[in-house]
Parts: C-alpha cells; structure tokens; sequence
C-alpha cells in the first residue's frame, strides 16, 4: 500500500498528539500519526491504575479541547486545588480527540499498532502489512520525551524464588488474592520519584497502616508546590505572585543550595522529610496534604539503592536488611526521566519536538506546530525554539530556567506568536496575566515585580549554575 501526507509524526502521546492539534488549527496539511500502541495516549496506556496529573487539568492535552472541566476537588489531600485527570479521564479524552475531531478532519491517517522503520515504511504489528508514505513535509520524532514504564519496565536488580516483587499496575489487584494466597499486609516501596509517591498516597488512603510501610528512599527530592502552580484568577497571588517571589530567590541566593532553601522558605518547594537534604529535583509537584501523609511513614532506608531482592533479606549498595519473607515489594524504580541528549528542533525534513519551557511538555509541543507553519526559515525556527535541558542534578534547574526564560524573551518579541501565547489554554500563567482586569493596582503591582526580578535572576543563572556544579563534583569525588 502507497500513501502521502505532509506530516508523519511518530507517536500518539501527549507530544504528538498536541504538535498534530496545533497544526490542524494552524494549517491546511495533512498529517500521519503512526503509534505501536493500541489507542492514543502513549505512556498514560500503560501507567498504574490510580495514576493522575500532578498539575491541574487545564493546562494538559491539547490547545483546542478542555481537559476537565475547571472544578475543585472538596476531598482528599488535594482539596482547594484544581482537579488533576485520572489516568483513565486522559485516555478518554485522547480517544475522544482521535474519533471526534482528527479523523473526522479528513486530514488525519492513524496507523495504530504500527511500527514506523524509517524511510516512509509502516509495518503492522499483527498483520505484517507494509505501507509507504510519501512525506511532502517533514517526518515529526514526537518520542523525546518517551519515559519507562513500571508496567514494562525490567528492575535492575536481582529478584529471588519466592519474593513478591509487583509494579505499582497490580496493587489495585491484591484483592483478587484473597480466592488464593493471603493478601499482603507489610509493603516495601522501592524508588524515591513520583511514582513511588503515588504508590505510598494509594496504600495510606486505601487503609494500610503507615507501620507497615518500608520505603528505600536512596536520594531525597526538592518538590514543587501544587498551590503555586494553580491556573485560576482567584490563586493570583500564589501563582503569579509566587513566580514573582522565586525570581527574587534566584537573583538573590548565593548558592544552588542557598537558592532551594530560600523557595522552601516561600513555601515554593517541600521536602517530605525536613531533615534531610535532597540532592534532587525533577519537577515533581505534589500538594501539602500529601506531604503530610507521606511523612507518617517512619520506616525511610537510605541505603541506596537495591542490589537484590532475597527471600528474607535487601541487599542495597550501603548494606543488607533483614526483612520480613511475607513482604510485597512495589517497584517504582523506573524512571519518567529519561536522559537524551538534546539537539536542534528543526533538522531539515526533521523535527524533534523537545522541551521549550520547564516543565510544560505539551505546551512545548503545540508551540513547536505553530512555529513551524508561521516561524519562518529554520534558524529563525530554532532561535524561537532552543531545547531546554532537564535538570541532572540541583544546578540544572537554574539552567533550565535561564533557558526557559530565554525562549518566553524570544516569543514576546514576536508580535504574532506572542498573540497566540496569551490565547493558549496550555499557557496557563499567560492566559491568566492576558485576563487580568488592567484596573486592579495590588496584581498590577506583581507583574511589575514579575519583570524586575527577572531581570536580576537573568544576571545569576550562570553563577547559581557554576557554584552548584562545582559543589556536585566535590560530593562525588
């Protein structure tokens, strides 16, 4: 079979997904999306049952359609804060997306359960069936991001005859147990990143006993503030006000350590255990109320990480502990971060959809498509979309952040982009600033603040950047 299109883009994830909305809106091209899953939605397929954002739904999915519907929740350690999709609510959505508004364009040909190999051909996983695609435009890689999933992932550690080592996915699951082997009452969680977060908020809130819950933590993490990341006009001062805050922190703070202690004191980052400091920082946003169920779980190993699990034992890089045989080991040892060296944007035939603003993936994506169609030549695409790197270690989060302000710069001087900017749902601080009543002096007064202080963390990035490498290669020398 022989077919052409505009666009290929590979992958039917959040990425893709939001490159191929923007360039539905924004051009008259026909796109190809080729994806080996079954349906749209890439990783959220296979993610845990009980897994959600951890930022609000109204800046996620894609630009044109409503993630959500912009309520509150009045329950749960989220409670005040906008609503965050379940894993479920996404795929739905993504269908939704794919059988209510691309196909029905006329404009879109999806290839599910296919393979793209490269140089136009698409294979069919169960079928085998070859078909060619003429590409007229440019082949979009909307895999950057791709991360490892618990579901698949294959732990790097040795696992005994007899331990019950299961990912996050089963634990919704135990209670089939009870027909045949007794269900689990001693849990050990492996991996200290969101997702073993998640595991541990879903086994409190669903009755197990904080007593009963061990937790190999090998390097604690700086975590974001979900109040301050809230989309609505009614959290101004916290969203708006707080960025404002955190650029003071970064042009005042002498070292990449001075620098988190400072937004901690703003209440702009936590920690889970105070008394410890993280050597961490992935973004990761998570609300006060689960902090706070977090830190009843006293049983925290700081060993490193695990070697092996035996019948009665961990081994882990700093020692063995002797555990009980009975325990259930939930693996959340893989990571959502993959470390992929960044690269030019726009390649030629090419596009790499990569991150243009910390840590607004789909933003990024569905700016990409429109800088493509109204970007101009390619440097000048690239000048508008310079990769951000993700953060390594504590000093790449002041990195990430010059990068990031750098690109938000280069877009407000573009008079046409920076009008489709304030219109984008998936900008959820610029839509708020777009809306602001012009008459209200107090949030006036904190835009002022906003560009001031920018300014002076503009001239410390470098430094914070510098100071905090170097003190990353002292602690591993």
């Amino acid at each position: 079979m022989q077919t052409e299109t505009d666009y290929l883009i590979i992958g039917s994830g959040a990425v893709g997904m939001a490159f191929a909305d923007t360039l539905l809106d924004e051009s008259d091209a026909h796109i190809t999306i080729v994806d080996r899953r079954s349906a749209p939605g890439g990783h959220w397929l296979d993610a845990y049952p009980f897994v959600s954002l951890h930022q609000p739904s109204a800046y996620y999915g894609v630009n044109s359609t409503e993630l959500g519907s912009r309520r509150k929740d009045d329950s749960g350690p989220n409670s005040g804060l906008y609503e965050m999709a379940s894993g479920p609510e996404i795929n739905t959505y993504y269908s939704k997306l794919m059988h209510q508004r691309f196909l029905p364009s006329g404009r879109v040909s999806y290839f599910p359960m296919s393979n793209y190999t490269g140089e136009g051909r698409i294979v069919s996983l169960l079928s085998g069936a070859q078909t060619d695609v003429t590409v007229r435009r440019k082949t979009v890689d909307a895999s950057h991001f791709a991360p490892d999933i618990p579901a698949t992932h294959t732990p790097g550690f040795a696992v005994a005859p007899g331990v019950r080592r299961v990912p996050p996915n089963a634990l919704p699951q135990l209670w089939l147990q009870l027909a045949g082997r007794t269900v689990p009452q001693k849990f050990c969680i492996l991996g200290a990143g969101k997702t073993a977060m998640d595991a541990a908020v879903w086994l409190l809130r669903n009755g197990a006993s904080p007593t009963s819950i061990q937790w190999v933590v090998p390097r604690d993490s700086w975590l974001q503030n979900r109040l301050h990341t809230q989309p609505g006009l009614e959290f101004f001062n916290d969203s708006i006000g707080g960025e404002a805050d955190k650029l003071a922190a970064f042009g005042e703070a002498e070292s990449i350590d001075d620098l988190f202690l400072r937004l901690e004191a703003l209440g702009q980052m936590l920690r889970i255990d105070p008394a410890q400091k993280p050597t961490m920082f992935h973004y990761a946003t998570i609300s006060t109320g689960e902090v706070e169920l977090l830190r009843t779980i006293t049983q925290v190993i700081r060993k490193g990480r695990v070697l092996a699990l035996e019948r009665d034992a961990m081994v882990l890089e700093q020692g063995r502990i002797d555990m009980d045989p009975d325990t259930l080991y939930v693996d959340c040892t893989a990571s959502a971060v993959q470390a992929r060296q960044n690269s030019p944007v726009f390649q030629g035939e090419k596009i790499v959809v990569q991150l243009l603003r910390a840590p607004l993936v789909v933003l990024s994506a569905s700016l990409t498509a429109y800088v493509e169609v109204h970007g101009g030549d390619e440097a000048r695409k690239n000048l508008l979309c310079e990769p951000v790197p993700f953060p390594k270690d504590l000093a790449g989060y002041a990195l990430a952040s010059k990068v990031s302000m750098m690109n938000s710069f280069q877009w407000s001087q573009d008079k046409q982009l920076r009008q489709w900017m304030r219109s984008c749902r998936l900008d959820a601080f610029g839509k708020m600033v777009a809306e602001l009543d012009r008459t209200d002096a107090q949030k006036q007064e904190i835009l002022v603040r906003l560009r001031t202080n920018g300014a002076a963390a503009m001239a410390n990035f470098d430094r914070l950047s510098e100071t905090g490498q170097a003190a990353t290669a002292t602690q591993s020398a």
